[in-house]
């Protein structure tokens, strides 16, 4: 999820966050006794959207999407992390298309052949929050839909590989906007990656391109950090629904996002949401 909460922004309506205005807090550091748990919230997050992934089809709603993410994470112990944040309706946030972020699941929106579809859930589970997100083409997609999700899962690839103790956020910034500019895509800079743990979004904000608004910070070993670089076929530029929550591309271009959890280790990283070890 990427509003900024509002610790970091400043503002009480978090689905049109600002930059940070607050005095930051204090990043943490996770023990071993912490990141463990934070692996098993992680698991359940990465076995939900992976069910997710498997058995959406043409015909189904996102509500339908909602009430089986909600179902499966209680089964596993854990809470969905976003239900009732802020007031959000929905365990998962589910975006349609042109719809970019925090989008409220709902019967009426039917899922369709050729449409991109992102997901994205979190689980609270002993205390600490897993997240993640995937955009997923439903059936056959053209040539360039297909691209864009492509490129949007390479580029968080692209910034996990900057992910180590002694680098920078602007090392993960960096390596994000320079694949997505190699395609010709935008990156929303309107919405930023966070620190998770105890609480959904936490110091600090993981930004996805070179800026000199946000503070630069190095890494540090046992930080765990949601990276979520989201990636618009045509303009960077979007606006929020009369809903106040779903934001959507002003030229009404594709948007497509993906997201991992991952803890930042003296040799590198470790991705707490991994999908393909579930």
């Amino acid at each position: 999820m990427n509003i900024l909460s509002n610790l970091l922004s400043g503002v009480t309506n978090p689905s049109n966050p600002s930059r940070p205005k607050k005095k930051r807090r204090r990043i943490e550091i996770k023990s071993e006794r912490e990141i463990e748990i934070m692996r098993q919230a992680a698991t359940i997050v990465a076995t939900v959207l992976k069910e997710i992934s498997e058995m959406v089809e043409p015909g189904m709603s996102t509500a339908d999407l909602d009430t089986y993410a909600e179902k499966r994470i209680r089964q596993m112990g854990a809470t969905p992390s976003f239900k009732g944040y802020y007031g959000f309706p929905g365990s998962i946030c589910s975006c349609l298309n042109h719809e970019v972020v925090h989008g409220i699941p709902s019967a009426k929106k039917v899922i369709c052949s050729g449409d991109v579809l992102k997901v994205d859930t979190g689980a609270y589970y002993q205390g600490f929050h897993g997240d993640s997100c995937i955009t997923i083409p439903i059936e056959e997609v053209k040539p360039e839909v297909s691209q864009l999700i492509r490129v949007a899962n390479e580029t968080l690839y692209k910034g996990i590989e900057q992910v180590k103790a002694g680098k920078y956020l602007l090392d993960i910034a960096g390596a994000i906007e320079d694949h997505a500019q190699t395609y010709g895509y935008s990156i929303v800079e309107d919405y930023t990656g966070h620190g998770v743990g105890r609480n959904l979004h936490e110091d600090p904000s993981v930004f996805n391109f070179r800026t000199r608004e946000l503070p630069n910070v190095k890494l540090r070993a046992g930080m765990t950090l949601a990276i979520e670089p989201i990636l618009n076929a045509g303009t960077k530029f979007t606006r929020t629904l009369s809903d106040r929550w779903t934001v959507v591309t002003v030229d009404n271009s594709l948007s497509a996002q993906f997201e991992h959890t991952v803890l930042v280790t003296t040799d590198g990283y470790e991705i707490l949401t991994d999908r393909t070890k579930v």
